[in-house]
């Protein structure tokens, strides 16, 4: 048996489990006692800060981790994803995005979600316009 994942929330805190969303009115650890697709509040982001490629990607996928039945997120996040690939040549993020291909067609939205996080300040970089030299 696996064991048990606890997640400790503040106060006022939101996490999405399987679809549903859940908000502990003061602070709490919750244990998960079997497989569950999860979101925290922290880990979410607004439509309008779907501002990059990889941000609009992690937008798209955390809709399918919140609202599984949304044939139209997994639409979008295809489409998202095949024009998101083509678009990077920078190594750390063609690869990650690899990753994150293999990692969602596993069913693992979560550790893509991670995945894609971890590229943002990469992503950053790589679109931030040269800082001109004077």
């Amino acid at each position: 048996m696996k064991k048990p994942m606890q997640i400790s929330l503040r106060a006022g805190e939101r996490i999405y489990v399987n679809g549903a969303v859940l908000r502990a009115r003061q602070k709490t650890t919750i244990e998960l006692l079997n497989e569950a697709h999860f979101l925290l509040e922290t880990h979410i982001i607004q439509p309008e800060d779907a501002t990059s490629p990889l941000r609009q990607l992690y937008f798209a996928l955390q809709t399918i981790l919140i609202e599984p039945t949304s044939e139209s997120a997994e639409e979008a996040y295809m489409r998202m994803y095949a024009s998101t690939v083509k678009s990077f040549t920078t190594t750390e993020i063609v690869v990650g995005l690899r990753q994150v291909g293999e990692l969602v067609s596993l069913g693992r939205i979560f550790e893509a979600l991670k995945t894609l996080r971890a590229l943002f300040e990469t992503e950053e970089r790589v679109l931030r316009p040269a800082a001109k030299v004077a």
